[in-house]
């Protein structure tokens, strides 16, 4: 999975991605006009693994992960190409969900680039960059079908289903608020539109909005989340990186005294596994305990390719245990006993937490 992170400048896109990346990359409190984007993998918390690794003591831990790519900051204008808007709508197109940073939090040495501070007047910024982006594509597309010499049955369906596009755009509405057809959605494939992309907001707070759990335009913005179906978290990044420079126990007592009952990146993380889908099957022996992100409703044998094709192909058997029976019971033996360690075949529908040992035949 590969997540960008978009906003407008000196929102807090690149000390999100420090937190969530365990980077240290530098940041400025004006807009630089920086133009290359920052990548990183972010490990995804999982306090399975954590168990499972008391439990087998294997030789390595391997969490699930995601690709996180800070995208530089937008500019009004970068649908048309102004400031880094080209190499902007480049690095949003290869992300599978963009993750938009608002700035909500109050600091007089990091100037905002609008001179105050208004979230709903942020996110309009950016819906309008990536909408007025694909209008234009699709302008031109319908345009070419239309003085095409010769229109086939597949050009009259591609016209009805951009026309309908160009409406949602029209009334100021992003394509992944379009309530589309499977056949629809193949017609777009090839296009890539920006505002089709899967979105979270991630709200930016600072120390006394998270006490007061209040900030300018909340409500706004939470009526506009919940009118566009697009889930919503608040962080307070500043505080989160100062917390992760603690131990594990003095990280607990202060996350315990701010009242953060999440940290940021299980907030980001479990609301994009969610949203786009995403459960995790588990692993475990003496060599490795790891975590496999894969699609909800894939079968066992599609399961097994994700560790390696010839696990796949040579598929005979999933031996399936639930985790939250091994942590009660903690021994597979004592499953066994039991019947909570079954044998399934190779089109049964894995499930989050499964614990899996694979069958094959090579």
């Amino acid at each position: 999975m590969k997540i960008g992170l978009v906003g407008l400048t000196s929102v807090g896109k690149t000390s999100l991605f420090n937190l969530l990346t365990g980077s240290n990359i530098e940041v400025s409190g004006y807009a630089t006009g920086k133009i290359n984007a920052n990548i990183g993998i972010a490990k995804i918390p999982d306090e399975r693994l954590k168990f499972l690794t008391e439990l087998y003591k294997p030789k390595k831990t391997t969490h699930a992960t995601i690709e996180v790519v800070d995208v530089p900051g937008l500019v009004k204008g970068s649908s048309s190409g102004k400031g880094a808007g080209n190499l902007f709508l480049d690095n949003v197109r290869k992300t599978d969900l963009l993750v938009h940073v608002v700035r909500a939090f109050e600091d007089d040495n990091v100037i905002h680039v609008e001179g105050d501070i208004d979230p709903m007047r942020d996110v309009e910024t950016l819906n309008l960059e990536l909408l007025f982006s694909d209008l234009q594509v699709i302008e031109n597309r319908i345009e070419r079908i239309e003085n095409s010499k010769k229109v086939t049955k597949e050009n009259l369906l591609e016209l009805e289903v951009l026309k309908k596009c160009r409406e949602c755009l029209e009334n100021g509405l992003l394509l992944n608020n379009l309530d589309l057809s499977d056949e629809e959605k193949d017609v777009l494939k090839t296009f890539s539109f920006l505002s089709q992309q899967p979105m979270i907001f991630v709200v930016n707070i600072d120390e006394n909005q998270l006490a007061n759990k209040t900030y300018p335009k909340k409500d706004e913005l939470y009526e506009y989340a919940k009118a566009s179906n697009t889930p919503i978290i608040e962080i307070s990044v500043k505080t989160e990186l100062e917390l992760r420079e603690l131990d594990e126990k003095d990280r607990e007592i202060f996350m315990e005294d701010l009242n953060i009952k999440e940290s940021g990146i299980d907030l980001l993380s479990k609301t994009a596994y969610d949203y786009l889908g995403l459960i995790s099957f588990l692993t475990a022996g003496e060599d490795e305990v790891r975590a496999w992100p894969i699609r909800k409703g894939i079968t066992a044998k599609e399961a097994a390719g994700k560790i390696h094709s010839d696990i796949e192909k040579g598929f005979i058997r999933a031996e399936v245990c639930k985790f939250k029976d091994l942590k009660e019971h903690k021994s597979m033996t004592k499953l066994k006993e039991l019947g909570l360690l079954t044998l399934e075949g190779k089109e049964y529908i894995v499930q989050d937490g499964d614990i899996i040992n694979f069958r094959f035949n090579v």
